[in-house]
């Protein structure tokens, strides 16, 4: 899937992805690597036994971040993404793992290399804010 307009405009990086049926199936991947790689058991640990709200509610940020609908904040609220993950101690193997299976994740799916090189580089900047915020909560 192509767009004319470049990546981070308007609605052009939630079409990339397929719209919330790709992102659905990105994070339905995600969170099947999170529970099989051993590198990512600790990160796994941290969540509930039942994934579906954690796939949920990841599809429907997803979504709002890459310029579609604001699924997530019609559904869940507002959140600020690094104080809501500080009150767990997030370090930097942890994020790690995260954006291990993230970029698996990303590259099982049908995505344009030029997305998926940008979709990944986007991503690591809330998740080294998310380790950023732990490590001021939790020293």
């Amino acid at each position: 899937m192509s767009t004319n307009r470049p990546f981070g405009t308007g609605d052009a990086s939630y079409q990339a992805a397929g719209g919330i049926d790709g992102l659905r199936r990105l994070v339905d991947d995600f969170y099947q690597l999170m529970d099989e790689l051993p590198e990512a058991a600790n990160l796994r640990r941290l969540h509930p036994e039942s994934l579906e709200s954690s796939r949920d509610k990841l599809a429907c940020f997803l979504s709002g971040w890459l310029g579609g609908p604001k699924l997530f904040s019609d559904k869940y609220g507002s959140i600020a993404i690094p104080s809501f993950h500080a009150r767990w101690p997030i370090d930097e193997a942890l994020g790690n793992a995260w954006l291990g299976c993230m970029e698996r994740a990303i590259a099982l799916q049908p995505f344009a290399p030029e997305f998926a090189d940008y979709l990944l580089a986007q991503l690591r900047i809330p998740a080294q804010r998310v380790v950023q915020a732990s490590r001021a909560r939790h020293g």
